[in-house]
């Protein structure tokens, strides 16, 4: 079987095994769900609630005018607590709608029709609507509200749509799992996605560790024109640049986008909730997330609400074998090391990892020794060692803002340089730059 592949990255070990063979289990709904009024890339919500206000399963609690943004709604049935405050992974503290939940999972609005709307009776514009109200954002962990991807500029000519089934990130396997479980639903969202778009050509990658989410997918996909492709198990195969280039041999420009070169990439997770919100609806209140790491008893996948907090997932899979000394929102590549097991999972949460002493074991840091192993595995073809000098007017030639931090760089450095964090450092202060001569 040939496989494709990019130049760069990197092979880490991938500990798939702890949870890949568990099926998706459903949680029950938390006595409170805390739902941050900013899960996505763009601008923040605003509540559309007040406390003491009743509130539906799939209520709209917070909204905004702005394009690049999406809604986000009730996990629960209940009562608003409060319109308050909470951390993100990142540490950020942002503005939330907190609800007691009633036990009653009643359904609101639209999505209590559960109508069954057919994608032929729907255009290009009604899908994109549909996205929009159900609050869809990117699922594979960047969060950028999916349907400004299917809003091109009138010149831009979209022709082909990727799904990315590679789930590169060590330890993951929501996105594995989902893939066996949910085929045909991913094969609906694609079919939906591709006429948002006006797109001829659907595509699905899938890394060649996961041989039975090929299986499944080419099964799913036997009676339409869609086409799986087999890519190489290599860091960062998953991220869209890179996936382009693996698939198309097409390069998204520096500072462009994949619209620039007439793609959208989409995760297989967001097909999902794209099928649904069309068919059915359906707002974007539940996710699928891996809960694994050597420091979990019973590494498993869950079906859990928005807003339910970290704590739920761990203790639903034993608690930890051993007290972690990390636990990580996302993957261990580019997730966020977390302080607070009430922090709630959001709409781009893929994994809690918790790690062991042995696997979180932290080197110390020296100097560069010039060896390149960053320039060699960096997937962006940059110059990381560069990108990451204190000396930011020199760092800033080196084209920092084309940077995915991905983390690369930091995994091959012998000197144990924490080359992304600078890196973000340099990134900051470039935007900074842009923004104050616009």
């Amino acid at each position: 079987m040939s496989v494709k592949t990019f130049a760069g990255g990197v092979h880490p070990p991938y500990y798939k095994e702890l949870s890949a063979s568990s099926q998706i289990e459903d949680l029950p709904a938390p006595q409170q769900v805390i739902i941050p009024l900013i899960q996505h890339i763009g601008a923040p919500c605003q509540p559309t609630v007040e406390a003491g206000d009743e509130v539906a399963m799939g209520e709209v609690v917070g909204d905004t005018d702005a394009f690049v943004s999406a809604p986000v709604h009730a996990s629960v049935s209940g009562t608003v607590k409060e319109i308050g405050e909470t951390a993100l992974p990142d540490g950020r503290k942002v503005q939330a709608i907190i609800i007691e939940s009633d036990g009653e999972d009643r359904i609101s609005g639209e999505a209590a029709l559960q109508q069954q709307r057919t994608l032929q009776s729907m255009n290009a514009d009604d899908i994109r609507d549909a996205v929009r109200k159900a609050g869809i954002v990117g699922m594979g962990g960047a969060a950028f509200p999916t349907h400004v991807k299917y809003s091109p500029p009138p010149e831009t000519d979209i022709d082909t749509i990727i799904l990315n089934g590679c789930e590169c990130e060590p330890f993951l396997t929501c996105d594995h799992r989902i893939m066996l479980e949910e085929a045909d639903e991913i094969v609906s969202g694609l079919q939906a996605i591709m006429k948002a778009c006006g797109a001829e050509r659907g595509l699905i990658g899938i890394e060649d560790n996961k041989p039975d989410a090929v299986e499944a997918m080419r099964e799913a996909v036997r009676d339409h024109p869609y086409q799986v492709e087999v890519l190489e198990t290599k860091y960062p195969e998953g991220a869209e640049k890179q996936l382009i280039d693996a698939l198309l041999g097409r390069e998204v420009p520096s500072g462009g986008l994949p619209l620039d070169i007439g793609v959208v990439v989409n995760n297989v997770a967001t097909a999902v909730a794209v099928s649904r919100a069309v068919k059915r609806a359906e707002p974007l209140t539940k996710r699928v997330v891996t809960v694994t790491g050597d420091a979990v008893k019973q590494p498993k996948n869950v079906r859990v609400r928005v807003g339910a907090p970290i704590r739920q997932l761990l203790e639903a899979s034993g608690g930890f074998s051993e007290a972690p000394a990390r636990i990580i929102s996302g993957g261990p590549m580019m997730g966020t090391a977390i302080y607070d097991l009430d922090i709630p999972i959001t709409k781009g949460t893929s994994g809690i990892v918790a790690l062991s002493h042995q696997l979180a074991a932290d080197a110390s840091e020296e100097a560069c020794i010039r060896c390149a192993r960053c320039v060699e595995a960096c997937p962006i073809s940059l110059m990381p060692l560069y990108l990451a000098e204190y000396d930011q007017e020199s760092a800033l030639q080196y084209n920092p803002l084309d940077c995915i931090e991905c983390g690369s760089c930091s995994y091959v450095c012998p000197s144990n340089r924490q080359l992304v964090q600078r890196i973000r450092l340099t990134k900051a202060t470039a935007q900074a730059e842009q923004e104050d001569s616009s």
